[in-house]
């Protein structure tokens, strides 16, 4: 199927909704990084592709994407956060087939995906690897070090996506720990580079299907927060469940955009 903006508006109205009533933050995050979900899982996997959510606080939009796609009941979307669930505030391993490792301590996604690729090498697989990372963990020697693993190996069924919102959990990237620009940091290793709007579907989709013969990064521009009016580009989605008048204020931002 094609992501339509019909699905995009679902899955936001679910992801909303979700947050909403468990009362939890992170958010902010969730909302940048929701429609490259989307694109990944409804569009370019394969049964037998993997995915790693390296930034593990953003498992809400993870969740909200395996339900559009069925590994989910809605039902379900409802016992986030809550006792016993399946569906803690960082993905849990063992629990859901579509998540093999548990992440959120940001830094190691890259280097679990890149181990998966190489075993699927390896072994012969037919199989690529997707890992999402924020730009904050971008400061991160681990990240680092898992590139250069990956472009000395030339894990070429190996895409890392970069959620490139330019904030975390302190301020400004370019404010805590800059690496701007970032694109050209990443651009000195021996992988191909791409980058596009996170927020626009087709651009995605042609930038993250591209197979070259190394590792492929696509560094997506997005933003924070994105869909509630207060939220935008504001370190508070970072944190901060939403208000009652928040949520009403998101809701009829999407009823405009039907």
């Amino acid at each position: 199927m094609t992501v339509k903006n019909s699905d995009i508006i679902e899955a936001k109205r679910r992801l909303l909704r979700m947050h909403y009533e468990s009362r939890v933050g992170h958010l902010g995050g969730n909302l940048s990084c929701l429609e490259t979900l989307l694109v990944i899982h409804l569009d370019l996997m394969r049964p037998q592709d993997r995915f790693i959510l390296s930034k593990g606080h953003s498992a809400g939009a993870l969740y909200v994407t395996l339900s559009m796609r069925g590994a989910i009941s809605e039902d379900e979307l409802r016992t986030f956060h809550a006792n016993g669930t399946r569906l803690a505030g960082h993905p849990s391993p063992g629990v859901i087939p579509d998540i093999p490792f548990g992440t959120g301590s940001l830094g190691h996604g890259l280097s679990l995906a890149s181990g998966l690729a190489l075993a699927a090498r390896l072994r012969n697989q037919d199989r690529r690897v997707y890992c999402l990372t924020s730009d904050g963990e971008w400061q991160e020697g681990s990240t680092f070090e898992a590139l250069i693993f990956a472009a000395h190996h030339k894990l070429n069924n190996l895409t890392v996506l970069v959620d490139h919102n330019r904030l975390q959990g302190f301020g400004a990237t370019g404010d805590v720990a800059s690496m701007d620009p970032l694109y050209d940091r990443i651009s000195g290793f021996d992988v191909e580079i791409r980058r596009c709007d996170g927020h626009d579907v087709a651009a995605m989709t042609k930038a993250i299907s591209a197979h070259p013969n190394k590792p492929l990064v696509v560094v997506l521009d997005t933003i924070k927060g994105r869909g509630v009016p207060d939220f935008e580009n504001q370190m508070k989605s970072h944190y901060l469940p939403l208000t009652d008048e928040q949520y009403m204020a998101a809701i009829d931002a999407l009823e405009s955009a039907a």
